[in-house]
């Protein structure tokens, strides 16, 4: 038995990504108007009859039914991602809550409460300074500073530890 890897995709995992990303590209588009352009020039030799409707009602009726799972699985897989990335940002930070943590699995009362916090320090924060005075390029400076001070020590530690 061949043992999945965690980093390795399955066989439909695959499949509906490249599926997804054709899809969404300028040559499917091209492609399914050609479809479109050929079934309405087709319409005198079929005289435009039932069966000729049938076709093309058809034919996109399971085109959409299959491209709304598959679009729906494709926008899952990012959200789980997305969340994943912010979780990692709210436990990495010093300041941050990490009852934010994994905020999307409690229940839409007590993501009230918490959006009711939140509003409240919105509040607190405008009355007690503007945007500029908040995000100024003399902060934006003053973090990079910051951020490159510490990569720099970790990498004089780790190149102590080497040593």
């Amino acid at each position: 038995m061949k043992k999945k890897t965690s980093i390795g995709l399955s066989g439909f995992e695959k499949m509906s990504s490249a599926v997804t990303k054709a899809s969404g590209s300028t040559a499917a588009f091209i492609c399914a108007f050609s479809v479109i352009v050929f079934w309405l020039l087709s319409g005198p030799v079929f005289k435009f009859s039932d069966t000729w409707q049938l076709v093309i009602n058809t034919g996109t009726t399971i085109i959409t039914f299959l491209m709304v799972f598959l679009i729906q699985r494709s926008q899952n897989k990012d959200s789980i991602a997305i969340h994943l990335k912010l979780n990692e940002l709210l436990s990495s930070h010093e300041f941050a809550s990490n009852r934010l943590v994994s905020v999307e699995d409690i229940s839409e009362k007590e993501m009230k409460v918490l959006q009711k916090f939140y509003r409240e320090l919105a509040i607190m924060t405008k009355e007690e300074m503007s945007i500029e005075e908040s995000h100024s390029i003399v902060e934006a400076n003053h973090r990079h500073q910051q951020k490159n001070y510490a990569r720099k020590t970790r990498k004089k530690l780790k190149y102590n530890e080497v040593k």
